[in-house]
């Protein structure tokens, strides 16, 4: 699964890692995503609520969830079957004895990419019996998060590839879950994070435009953490930083072609090439104050623009569609 590459490494920067206060940002964005997914107020819905009773009971969340086991399964990655007991448009609820949990949608094997009604696709699995790893298991938040796509690897497998991936190298993964702040990779038994800041050199309006669920990829590993589990990759490192020769490449005044990318309030964003994305400002599109200057624009619609300015540290280029005064469209 793992597989080194010279002709990667040598376009990319050495592997920085992570540092904590890196992780804690976005393990807080996550538990925001797990939230949204979970829908506060669904929340009352009959399927939470009996989850919620099972950890809350008067006799305590101890009594019911038997922490010793979850925590064994953890460490040995090894498979447990579960009963399916609820559902909400965010997952299942899984329980047994003395031991239950959740599993996000991306983390079951039969999940379509494209599904209008989650929830009704997701009630078909109600008193079904799924093989499961746990893949979280956090005693001070009472969260126990299991994954039917993680226990298709044999037992033990975790541990292997946490072993054997090195930061610096590439390995090939599986996209199982798009958020706001990033893109989750299995990488065969272990989920890895493409931060929203690792996906490109140039601007991302959303990770889902870049990547989509189910799609196999390359990713270059940034750092493990084997003890936590924790795996940070990068999309944008496979590929040369072009801001580091930008302002050689372009210069004030000279005529390029673009793509439009995204249309903003003050202006657009146009791509002269892959991580290089510079902005139009409305006073650059249109002479006067033409409330309508935005009208004939729209995403990747192909143009002509002259470079303003480049600051490559900042990571800024500056666009216009006027070419001596006049209005440039192709």
């Amino acid at each position: 699964m793992v597989n080194k590459s010279r002709h990667y490494q040598e376009q990319i920067e050495p592997p920085q890692p992570m540092d904590e206060s890196w992780w804690e940002a976005v393990l807080a964005q996550e538990d925001e995503q797990i939230e949204s997914n979970l829908g506060r107020s669904a929340r009352a819905s009959a399927a939470v609520s009996h989850w919620d009773e099972l950890r809350h009971d008067q006799l305590g969340e101890d009594e019911y969830l038997n922490w010793e086991q979850a925590f064994e399964l953890y460490e040995q990655d090894q498979v447990i079957r579960l009963a399916v007991s609820g559902c909400n448009r965010g997952g299942l609820l899984v329980s047994g004895e003395h031991l239950h949990g959740f599993v996000p949608l991306s983390h079951l094997v039969e999940y379509p990419c494209q599904s209008e009604d989650p929830e009704s696709w997701l009630a078909t699995y109600l008193d079904r019996m799924l093989d499961l790893k746990v893949i979280e298991c956090d005693r001070e938040r009472g969260r126990v998060v299991f994954s039917e796509r993680a226990a298709q690897s044999h037992p033990g497998s975790r541990n292997t590839l946490l072993t054997n991936l090195t930061p610096g190298n590439c390995a090939k993964g599986i996209v199982t879950n798009i958020t706001d702040f990033g893109v989750f990779v299995d990488l065969g038994g272990v989920e890895g994070l493409v931060h929203v800041s690792e996906i490109s050199w140039g601007r991302v309006q959303h990770p889902s435009g870049v990547v989509s669920l189910g799609q196999e990829v390359v990713v270059y590993v940034i750092s493990v953490d084997p003890k936590r589990a924790r795996v940070a990759l990068s999309l944008k490192r496979l590929h040369k930083n072009p801001w580091e020769t930008a302002e050689i490449r372009y210069v004030p005044g000279q005529i390029a072609d673009a793509v439009i990318t995204s249309i903003v309030p003050f202006g657009a964003f146009a791509r002269l090439e892959e991580g290089l994305d510079g902005l139009i400002h409305v006073s650059e599109i249109a002479s006067g104050d033409d409330p309508d200057a935005l009208a004939g624009l729209f995403e990747g619609q192909p143009v002509r623009v002259r470079i303003l300015h480049v600051d490559a540290p900042k990571q800024r280029l500056g666009l216009s569609l006027k070419l001596n005064d006049e209005l440039v469209l192709s």
